[in-house]
């Protein structure tokens, strides 16, 4: 379990019990990352069943979103915008690197936090007039998951981050595994329209992945969060199309 809860208080700002301070356990608790985040997402859910007996549609939506930025502490959101601020620079890769290390959030980081939770909170609030909440679990789940392959498959670049040592935690039938339980879950939940959502995410962020890998040479634990809301706000937008033509 220590695994467990080290991924659970790396990834939320749920209090867990005391985390030993082995190395192993930290590497392991990579492949918890998935079910970390289907735990936020059931967390969400019943946030958003509370919001929308409270609330008009459009506060609730906006409260959701506040509950799973507070979830996470900003941990991803602050990913999103350093990457923001260095690739949005236009500057040579070693400046770029600088640039998103510099704890001071640029022009660019902004706007790009911005745009990212308006698209956040106008799909919730689609969603919602669905009342598919169990929808809300798929965001967290496959951002977590998308995490699994970036972490798996591209190098990581920064010496001493906090990503350090996670994909030699992580082998090929973890993977495997957690990919084939997030595929079951979301056809559970929505069936088909589970699947799609499923794979299109899946492919477009295989894509976003690459092209940051493309200008940077590697991931660092910026990247990785960028990553995360990337796929979220990716997956929002997949489960309102589906909603609308499948």
């Amino acid at each position: 379990m220590n695994a467990f809860f080290h991924a659970l208080a790396f990834l939320t700002r749920i209090p867990v019990p005391h985390l030993s301070q082995s190395a192993h356990h930290w590497q392991k608790s990579v492949i918890f990352y998935p079910l970390v985040g289907a735990l936020m997402g059931g967390l969400l859910c019943l946030c958003g069943m509370a919001a929308c007996f409270l609330f008009p549609r459009a506060v609730a939506a906006v409260l959701i979103l506040v509950c799973w930025v507070f979830l996470t502490g900003g941990l991803h959101l602050d990913g999103w915008m350093d990457l923001a601020d260095g690739i949005g620079s236009s500057r040579p890769r070693e400046k770029i690197f600088e640039i998103m290390k510099d704890s001071r959030v640029g022009a660019m980081g902004v706007i790009a936090a911005v745009l990212l939770l308006l698209v956040k909170a106008a799909a919730l609030y689609e969603i919602m007039g669905e009342q598919h909440l169990s929808w809300l679990i798929v965001p967290p789940l496959m951002g977590r998951l998308e995490l699994l392959i970036a972490i798996r498959f591209w190098p990581y670049i920064t010496e001493k981050g906090l990503g350090t040592g996670l994909r030699m935690g992580l082998s090929r039938s973890a993977l495997l595994v957690n990919l084939l339980l997030a595929a079951c879950v979301l056809y559970a939940l929505n069936g088909a329209a589970g699947l799609v959502v499923y794979v299109m995410a899946l492919g477009f962020t295989v894509l976003f992945i690459r092209m940051i890998v493309k200008k940077l040479g590697g991931l660092t634990g910026d990247c990785y969060g960028a990553v995360v809301e990337w796929t979220e706000a990716l997956s929002l937008l997949l489960i309102v199309a589906a909603g609308r033509w499948m």
